[in-house]
């Protein structure tokens, strides 16, 4: 399955801080605006994607724990490697029939399917030569890290997909992570203009075949918006109907960014948040897959905060959840690897059955140390907090921060505040003011 993210969160960091002359605090304002109704966004869990030996019965037991779940979607990895290995218009017939039992089957149980497509099979591959060498048809291997040499190849395969499933696929995902820095899903140069010839192609051929399929660009891990901008430049616009990104640390700061550069540059497509989560792999490991290890209460918690968010998220058109089980390296999965139930699944089935709900709330605790006062407290997993500090009603103090990884803080405030008659205010970037809480010494 992919895997993703440029660098790990730090546990705690202060990102800007600094003393205020004399102006009042102010909200850093709401995320985006609130959605006509919760049960328009599409909430889901990524599953296991085409392996070499998956088998129809493991799709049926797929659908059957989605289903529990209450999923409106579910996003899985077609590999063009596994499906189409030994040329075009040549499908594998193993391959095929898992992939058409778990369309069926979700189909069958009104559950939408995202079909993310990558990974070039050998005869397809625009890996360098020596690489090539080595690929085995049909299997998993460096060359399919590399995008295809032909962009045409790439698209008539997206053309069979769509013709063969039709309205049964919600979407078709070009490609994962093309600006990923370690290069396991988009190798080789020329990224940016390679990206958008295939996404170009594919856009045309999936709506020749069913004008229906909402074909999603993007893929992209950046939060800084480069990428993205370069995309554009290459003349990506109008060809895809939404955007698809995997954020996994400050999973909302990271959207509003996306978004900002987004219209920025006269793009009003939706986002389709296609990978976040948290491994609930503390206290036996503090990093996995980059991430930080979080208990399981912790990836209960932060799946129904980040749920709850995103429901009144409007630019936002689905959120799968990675992942369903755990997988043979990593604990993301709302399920252990042996298919048992963790409080994550409780939690996730419960958000996607009514999405709507409150965000855990802020809270704070002042405390003297010496010539400083100490702020500690809690917030919701996903974006920026603010903290402000006023000496009557003139704003003295401001920091912007992280949580740690069980969504904790704890700043000294600086000594030339002294300890009296302070009015302390931390909120979280997205909820402004209105989730606010604050406390005086």
């Amino acid at each position: 399955m992919p895997r993703r993210l440029s660098k790990p969160a730090a546990a705690l960091a202060i990102v800007c801080c600094g003393l205020a002359a004399a102006a009042p605090g102010t909200s850093a304002g709401a995320h985006g605006h609130a959605r006509a109704a919760a049960a328009g966004l599409l909430g889901g869990v990524n599953t296991a994607g085409l392996g070499y030996n998956s088998t129809p019965e493991e799709a049926d037991k797929t659908i059957a724990v989605a289903q529990a779940l209450h999923t409106k979607i579910i996003r899985v990895e077609l590999a063009w490697s596994i499906l189409e290995p030994r040329g075009p218009n040549k499908l594998d017939a193993r391959a095929l029939a898992y992939t058409d039992r778990l369309i069926n089957d979700a189909s069958e149980h009104g559950i939408g399917v995202i079909g993310l497509v990558d990974g070039s099979p050998c005869w397809a591959s625009a890996a360098p030569a020596h690489v090539r060498r080595k690929c085995v048809p049909g299997q998993l291997a460096l060359a399919g890290s590399y995008p295809p040499s032909r962009p045409a190849d790439y698209a008539n395969f997206m053309h069979e997909l769509a013709e063969r499933y039709g309205d049964k696929l919600t979407a078709l995902e070009v490609w994962n992570e093309p600006d990923q820095a370690n290069e396991r899903y988009f190798a080789g140069p020329h990224k940016v203009a390679r990206y958008a010839a295939i996404l170009k192609a594919a856009y045309t051929s999936i709506k020749q075949a069913d004008p229906n399929i909402k074909v999603l660009g993007g893929s992209l891990v950046g939060t800084n918006g480069v990428f993205l901008r370069l995309l554009y430049k290459a003349g990506i616009k109008g060809y895809y109907d939404g955007l698809a990104i995997h954020f996994y640390t400050l999973t909302l700061a990271s959207l509003r960014a996306t978004r900002q550069v987004q219209l920025a540059n006269g793009d009003s497509t939706p986002l389709w948040l296609g990978e976040f989560g948290w491994t609930d792999c503390y206290p036996r490991h503090k990093i996995q897959e980059e991430q930080p290890c979080v208990t399981p209460a912790v990836q209960a918690t932060n799946i129904t905060n980040i749920f709850h968010a995103l429901a009144s998220t409007s630019y936002v058109a689905a959120a799968t959840l990675y992942e369903l089980q755990d997988g043979g390296s990593d604990q993301f999965g709302v399920l252990t690897a042996r298919g048992g139930h963790k409080r994550a699944f409780a939690a996730l089935a419960k958000v996607l059955g009514s999405p709507s709900g409150a965000l855990s709330p802020v809270t704070l605790t002042l405390r003297k140390a010496g010539s400083k006062v100490l702020a500690s407290g809690s917030g919701p997993v996903g974006d920026f907090m603010h903290l402000e500090v006023f000496q009557g009603s003139v704003l003295r103090y401001r920091a912007l921060f992280t949580l740690n990884r069980f969504n904790g803080y704890s700043l000294a405030l600086p000594s030339a505040l002294g300890t009296h008659n302070l009015r302390v205010r931390v909120y979280q970037q997205s909820s402004g003011l209105a989730g606010a809480v604050q406390r005086s010494t």
